[in-house]
């Protein structure tokens, strides 16, 4: 079964469980004449959209690319997240709102042998639902999933904050109802915030994770032929589709038969191990005993020598031209690229007075 279908599947239970749960409420209301059980029924009917909004997002964003979205839909997805953590975000606000007026105004609660039930019950089912819900949105890299498994855990803590409220309240006479409800709420809160957080920063161009990167390097650097790897740029757009870009430096000897079939393989693979669509561009370091060679040691040398640079690559010297260029990554510390790239052409053009100095400034998008 692939992802989407696994999602949807999820989905699906969480759907069954919240419409068995509400018919569960509704028929324990309707024999204890409570209309309040009946009442609550209808909400847990209610905490099933979430789930439909999941399956909503996944579907379309399963449609095939078109001319207008090359990428295809998958971001569709993210959407989805921000809606249901909206959700929840509403509910913890509502939730402190009343809680607050608790504070103020505490009523004495009254539960019978029905209610007791229901809400024991509900407490079990949405604290089952919500950890299923939440693990499988993690293994399947859901943020859909992982918000509307955190929705029913957190209804699973508030009705459980509630019955120990209504203890605390039947044995020593104190309410708790509201200072329980307002600390619960601000934890929803913060929650959903979190939840907010995380598919807002895909749609905004989070950097991907340094484990990848780290993975991504090691692989690349295992073929043979490959001396550096630099200037990786991944892009999701969706969790199935990520699009990137990287540098690696060969030897200058590599024919252009030989940098062709290395990149492909390289592609290959990034795609076949990670479902990265990844296009590779070519820096060719000077070998051998040569004025190519001397003048990049020269030159790479004396740049690495600042502390403020991390990283020193690219070298490329025209001797038609009389030309020679090099990338520097600054540290993230420095915020003057134009006045640094002044400092160090100033500083190689001494070095090599005869040639036109070009100095690249350079940022790590992914360490």
């Amino acid at each position: 079964m692939n992802r989407s279908a696994q999602i949807i599947r999820t989905s699906v239970i969480g759907i069954v469980a919240n419409v068995l749960l509400a018919a569960f409420k509704a028929i324990v209301g309707i024999i204890a004449s409570s209309v309040a059980i009946v009442m609550d029924a209808v909400n847990n009917l209610s905490d099933a959209l979430s789930s439909v909004i999941t399956i909503i997002g996944t579907k379309l964003s399963q449609r095939p690319a078109d001319r207008e979205h090359p990428f295809g839909f998958g971001r569709i997805e993210y959407f989805s997240a921000i809606i249901i953590a909206v959700i929840v975000l509403s509910a913890g606000i509502t939730s402190l709102i009343e809680s607050v007026k608790k504070i103020f105004n505490p009523t004495e609660p009254t539960y019978t042998t029905a209610t007791l039930i229901v809400i024991v019950v509900a407490i079990v089912v949405k604290l089952i639902l919500g950890w299923y819900v939440k693990n499988k949105g993690k293994q399947l890299n859901s943020d859909a999933l992982i918000a509307s498994g955190s929705d029913a855990l957190f209804d699973a803590i508030i009705t459980a904050a509630t019955l120990v409220s209504a203890g605390v309240m039947l044995i020593w006479g104190f309410s708790l109802d509201g200072i329980l409800g307002a600390l619960i709420s601000i934890l929803i809160i913060k929650a959903g915030i979190e939840m907010l957080a995380s598919p807002v920063n895909e749609l905004l161009g989070a950097k991907v994770s340094p484990e990848l990167v780290k993975e991504i390097k090691q692989e690349i650097m295992g073929f043979d032929g490959v001396r550096g790897v630099y200037d990786i740029i991944l892009h999701n757009y969706g969790p199935d589709v990520m699009i990137g870009s990287l540098h690696i430096s060969v030897p200058d000897t590599m024919s252009a038969h030989e940098i062709h079939g290395l990149t492909r393989r390289i592609s290959t693979s990034m795609y076949e191990k990670h479902g990265i669509i990844m296009t590779e561009g070519i820096y060719a370091v000077a070998t051998g005993e040569n004025q190519r060679a001397e003048l990049q040691s020269k030159v790479m040398k004396a740049l690495a020598a600042h502390k403020e640079i991390v990283q020193v690559h690219a070298f490329y010297y025209s001797e038609k031209d009389r030309m020679l260029s090099v990338d520097v990554v600054p540290d993230i510390g420095c915020h003057d690229d134009a006045a640094l790239c002044k400092q160090l052409t100033e500083e190689i053009q001494a070095l090599v007075p005869d040639l036109q100095v070009g100095i690249v400034i350079d940022h790590n998008y992914s360490d």
